[in-house]
């Protein structure tokens, strides 16, 4: 596998949305046992806030990651290649409670260059991000419809901001 390049957090946004919305990203955690877990996500922006560029991801507190991201402010956001879908659609239907994510569907973890928690070698791209706060989505202050289209069983999302530390792209992602 090539070693992937840093490059500048806002090069490969398109790419990532475009990832996002059709297949998923890989949003890695892992707490104090060591153990990395992947959870699919469908949610997320990258931009600046408070004249930093963050990587805000969403989790809702049923979900074994937040527990691993209370335990761990770092987290990685992995962009994975289309062949990848089934593993994706995998991290997003299993519990990491119950399964070693990584093993079932062959993923490998590699430390990245700032963040405790390790990239997805398999990735195209890979955003490294330390949470730099933390807040829950108010149900009294989000819209009616989206309350209750996205949130018909009261399960509200945390949402993380982490401040991107590095991004490492495989060099195929990188436009000339």
């Amino acid at each position: 596998m090539p070693e992937k390049a840093t490059v500048p957090f806002d090069l490969l946004v398109k790419q990532t949305f475009d990832a996002m919305t059709n297949m998923g990203l890989l949003l890695v955690s892992q707490g104090e046992s060591g153990k990395p877990n992947a959870m699919a996500i469908g949610w997320g922006l990258i931009g600046s806030v408070w004249s930093q560029p963050v990587f805000t991801v969403l989790v809702r507190p049923s979900r074994h990651t937040h527990k691993l991201l209370q335990e761990n402010g770092d987290f990685t956001v992995n962009v994975m290649p289309a062949t990848m879908g089934a593993a994706v659609e995998f991290c997003g239907t299993a519990s990491g409670r119950e399964h070693d994510k990584f093993a079932e569907v062959k993923l490998t973890a590699v430390p990245g260059l700032e963040a405790k928690t390790p990239i997805i070698r398999e990735s195209l791209i890979a955003y490294e991000c330390r949470t730099v706060m933390a807040n829950d989505v108010l149900p009294k202050r989000l819209d009616i419809a989206i309350r209750g289209s996205a949130y018909a069983a009261g399960d509200f999302h945390r949402i993380y901001y982490g401040k991107i530390l590095a991004v490492r792209a495989e060099r195929a992602m990188i436009p000339s």
